[in-house]
């Protein structure tokens, strides 16, 4: 019968190999080394967003206390409270800018998006925002009675949406719906809701869609051909 030779010399062979006679079984070790990794703190750059200065017209008149702001102007008055990631200065020349308070990578998600915010502040109460609506279908109209929307989109009722205090609604040709103010954000959310009664359907592009919107179209099945 084969006999089994164990064999510790030169270890620096790697696998396994036969040696000598056939009855004779070679086996060798391989010795283990650890792995070092290394870790490098690695720094975010500054947003180019966040780094934009904030004009502010001489109509606007800025407030702040902490890291609250309170921003007043012609059309109204907005006011915001600012995380501890970041922080806002008004310089002497009346410009505002934000700053990042800490490095860490929720600062640096901070910086961009409340930078815009703040902008967004200051343009609303100087000069306000607007967003248009378009209704496409037959038979679908929008109407205003009193501080209601009154909204026709091809179900058994009418649809009647109140309007939000700080927000005007416009209807031209029963088809078009123009939503203006001073607050961006409740501008863009009254809008929203309006369309979400009945968003534009891909065939044949019927619904409330933004003036602006482009709606990607699908072609329908064939009819049988002949």
């Amino acid at each position: 019968m084969a006999s089994l030779v164990t064999s510790t010399t030169n270890p620096c062979h790697l696998g396994t190999s036969f040696l000598g006679e056939r009855s004779a079984l070679r086996i060798t070790g391989t010795p283990v080394t650890r792995i070092g990794f290394l870790r490098r703190t690695v720094e975010c750059k500054e947003s180019r967003i966040g780094k934009r200065p904030i004009e502010v017209p001489s109509n606007v008149t800025i407030t702040m206390e902490g890291q609250d702001l309170r921003v007043k102007g012609p059309l109204g008055e907005l006011s915001r409270t600012y995380p501890r990631e970041v922080k806002i200065e008004k310089e002497a020349s009346g410009i505002l800018r934000v700053y990042k308070a800490m490095e860490t990578r929720r600062a640096n998600q901070m910086h961009g998006l409340f930078r815009t915010l703040t902008d967004n502040m200051v343009v609303g109460v100087s000069k306000g925002f607007e967003k248009r609506l378009l209704l496409v279908g037959v038979g679908y109209r929008a109407m205003l009675e009193g501080k209601d929307l009154v909204l026709n989109l091809g179900f058994s009722h009418p649809v009647r949406m109140p309007i939000p205090d700080g927000i005007q609604v416009k209807v031209e040709d029963n088809t078009r719906i123009i939503i203006s103010g001073y607050d961006k954000c409740a501008i863009g959310d009254f809008a929203a809701s309006v369309r979400l009664w009945r968003p534009p359907e891909p065939y044949k592009g019927k619904g409330v869609r933004y003036a602006d919107e482009v709606v990607r179209r699908k072609e329908g099945k064939a009819g049988k051909k002949k």
